[in-house]
């Protein structure tokens, strides 16, 4: 009788390691991902990776603040670094559907707020936002940057992701119609110079981050550090 130990087949080890998995949950797609998906899922690729890069440079911070969170599509990631993560946006439906779906998520909480009109009277390390810029009326920008500024500490900091403007013109007809307030980076990192004593630009093109020549860059990213008072 042979004392050698069972080898398990292939079929053995991945039922074995996948079971878990299905027996997972399945968390549905908000509105936004799931028209991606559908119609531009390469999109879904551009968007995460923006999400990766704001979860890498705000690493271990105690408290940060989403602006725009939109279906919450890149939460997961940030929530996965940082300690709690205030989601803000004016959309109650958004908020509703994120804390629906995203309800796995212990460290993060839903606040209803228009910036237009108010600060979210919130005390956070840092802040960001992503494709939320470019659709603000240029009148109210200094306004909403102001009330986000008021949620930070002098050492505060702000991650900014927007189009280039110098790429508006290869925007989807959605993209034309809704990008009512694009930067260049010039513009970017004079805007953000008017609140934060440093400021760090840098550009993306699908997934990759980069400090390339700007005017062909398709995205653009402000690291503004150190409130202005």
């Amino acid at each position: 009788m042979s004392d050698s130990p069972t080898v398990k087949t292939a079929t053995d080890l991945y039922r074995e390691v996948t079971e878990p998995f299905f027996a997972t949950p399945e968390i549905p797609l908000g509105p936004w991902t799931s028209y991606s998906v559908m119609y531009d899922p390469k999109h879904v690729a551009f968007v995460l990776s923006r999400y990766k890069f704001v979860a890498k440079m705000l690493e271990g911070r105690e408290r940060v603040m989403e602006i725009g969170s939109g279906d919450g599509i890149g939460l997961s990631l940030v929530a996965q670094t940082v300690k709690y993560v205030y989601a803000v946006d004016w959309d109650r439906r958004l908020l509703d559907g994120n804390a629906r779906r995203l309800k796995h998520l212990r460290n993060v909480s839903y606040v209803l707020v228009d910036l237009n009109k108010k600060s979210p009277g919130l005390k956070v390390d840092a802040a960001y936002w992503i494709d939320v810029l470019e659709h603000l009326d240029a009148a109210n920008e200094s306004t909403v940057i102001e009330h986000i500024v008021r949620c930070l500490p002098d050492d505060g900091v702000l991650l900014t992701g927007t189009p280039n403007k110098t790429a508006h013109q290869y925007g989807s007809p959605q993209s034309k119609a809704l990008h009512i307030n694009p930067k260049t980076m010039d513009e970017l990192r004079t805007l953000m110079e008017r609140y934060f004593r440093n400021v760090f630009m840098f550009g993306m093109n699908d997934e990759v981050v980069h400090t390339g020549y700007a005017p062909m860059c398709h995205y653009i990213w402000s690291l503004a550090v150190g409130v202005r008072r």
